[in-house]
């Protein structure tokens, strides 16, 4: 019951545990994009009337919601170096920086959740607007930007907000490929400085703040999409 937790407002505890929370958000958000980049034409396609594209969206979203993240992870890890390679044809495997490789990875893997997450809202917007579009002589793209993903993306804030804060939490499994988010830079911390107790309850007690603090943000939402709607 010893406990020490001055050595967390150490100057070079404070700066590595920034760093690392520093590329926990980032990556946490970037992927957030791209998964939603990816994922929309995703909801679109399986929304299709064309097989063929719907039969790839699903299999697609099938395939990645069967696989675990960490596996995801270390495939890529391993694999897309070498697959640069053989693409651009350099002599040598490709190495990306942790970040670019960790958003590439959670992005493809994320968009099978977030295209899922787009279809639902998609699908909750009265096709009575869409029709009503197409007899104002609208598109199929002017109706789905104009009218239909801008209510959809209301509908479906908050459940993309939840998925968000458990991409946040997943980003902890990047330590299986040895890259340096805000739990491995407290383990590194804990194992220089021998004091894992105060270092691991430090990290828990934060991740505890934000997650709660955007829950509850989620539930606020919720309220207000619900008297909109």
């Amino acid at each position: 019951m010893n406990f020490d937790f001055d050595v967390l407002f150490t100057s070079d505890s404070l700066l590595t545990l920034a760093k690392g929370l520093w590329f926990t958000l980032q990556l946490t958000f970037l992927a957030l994009i791209g998964g939603m980049l990816i994922g929309t034409p995703l909801a679109m396609m399986r929304l299709s009337s064309n097989r063929l594209l719907s039969g790839f969206a699903k299999l697609y979203v099938d395939f990645f919601r069967g696989l675990p993240l960490v596996q995801v992870l270390l495939v890529f890890y391993f694999l897309l170096p070498k697959l640069l390679q053989w693409i651009t044809g350099a002599a040598y495997p490709i190495t990306l920086g942790a970040l670019v490789a960790g958003v590439i990875t959670y992005a493809i893997f994320e968009a099978a959740y977030y295209s899922e997450i787009m279809r639902a809202g998609i699908q909750s917007v009265s096709k009575g607007q869409t029709a009503a579009s197409y007899a104002l002589g609208m598109s199929y793209r002017q109706t789905m930007f104009s009218v239909v993903l801008p209510q959809a993306l209301r509908n479906m804030l908050p459940i993309l907000l939840t998925q968000t804060i458990i991409l946040f939490q997943d980003i902890t499994l990047v330590y299986a490929v040895g890259w340096k988010d805000f739990l491995g830079a407290g383990t590194t911390l804990a194992a220089t400085n021998n004091r894992p107790t105060e270092f691991y309850i430090a990290v828990g007690v934060v991740y505890f703040i934000i997650c709660y603090i955007l829950s509850s943000y989620v539930k606020h939402l919720q309220k207000k999409v619900a008297i909109i709607r």
